[in-house]
């Protein structure tokens, strides 16, 4: 068994090292295929059973998030402090990160982006625009978490009920869009919260977006 790896090799050895560390498990294959613009999890697929047979990485079979970091084997760098490699996707792969959003700012202006990650816009349906960051529990029987990062796709009209960021003045809030005329009702989904009303006459109202999805990073909450 060889244990030399390629310059490719190394660099997907070291992201699937960093990417453990930040989030406290291995990627999945649509991540890595993602992270790394392969075009399919064949691909992907490949690349690991290379590293599996040069004693880098052990994959059980049949689970999503089967590999397993052998600390022992060269080139495998656990205790790291390093940043998640930036991998070379393809254009637009990556999605800009939203955290806080600023009082009367644009939702995706600089000083509301924290990061961006490569996360293939096209594993969501419809194509995400923006990742942001969830803060709080009201939506949390819609399984959106507090600390999860919720994928938006930026629209500015939704179907009533569908999940929608939407801006009410200058407070940005993730609910159930319910319409009534001049009015709009924002729904929860935690009955601690009760719904928000916003008369349209008097009050500023714009939907930013329509969830797609949800990134769970384990380990991590929100402020």
């Amino acid at each position: 068994m060889s244990t030399t790896l390629t310059s490719r090799q190394q660099e997907i050895l070291d992201w699937i090292a960093a990417y453990h560390r930040t989030h406290g498990l291995p990627p999945t294959r649509a991540e890595l295929c993602a992270a790394f613009g392969f075009r399919s999890p064949n691909a992907a697929e490949t690349h690991l059973r290379a590293l599996e047979r040069r004693g880098a990485i052990a994959i059980a079979s049949g689970r999503s998030r089967g590999i397993r970091l052998l600390k022992d084997a060269p080139g495998v760098r656990l205790d790291s402090r390093t940043a998640l490699p930036r991998a070379r996707p393809r254009p637009g792969a990556g999605l800009p990160l939203v955290g806080r959003v600023a009082a009367g700012s644009p939702i995706l202006a600089s000083e509301n982006i924290e990061d961006e990650l490569m996360v293939d816009r096209s594993l969501f349906k419809p194509r995400a625009d923006f990742l942001l960051r969830v803060r709080g529990d009201s939506m949390r029987d819609a399984g959106i978490l507090d600390g999860d990062l919720l994928a938006v796709h930026k629209a500015a009209e939704a179907l009533p009920k569908s999940i929608v960021v939407a801006r009410i003045d200058d407070e940005v809030t993730v609910k159930h869009f319910e319409p009534h005329g001049s009015h709009v009702r924002l729904l929860a989904a935690n009955p601690d919260y009760a719904p928000i009303e916003v008369d349209l006459s008097r009050q500023g109202f714009v939907i930013e977006g329509l969830a797609v999805g949800v990134l769970r990073q384990l380990g991590v909450k929100g402020s």
